[in-house]
């Protein structure tokens, strides 16, 4: 649980070795296996940069692999 409420919380945009994005509290160490990508904000901001960033949401091994879209 956060120790802040929503609107003051801050979050940072995390992307893992998949390319897979997500957001993480900017105060706790990011999880292994994922780095932070440099976009601190609120919640509402890191998911408009995910939005407009994260174009293609297939992971890294299935675009790899071909993978098509459905």
């Amino acid at each position: 649980m956060l120790d802040e409420t929503p609107s003051t919380a801050e979050f940072a945009v995390v992307v893992n070795d998949e390319d897979q994005w997500s957001i993480w509290p900017a105060h706790r160490t990011v999880p292994a296996g994922w780095t932070a990508e440099g976009t601190v904000g609120s919640r509402g901001e890191c998911i408009e940069h995910i939005d407009a960033s994260w174009t293609d949401i297939r992971s890294r091994s299935v675009r790899d692999a071909g993978g098509v879209d459905r």
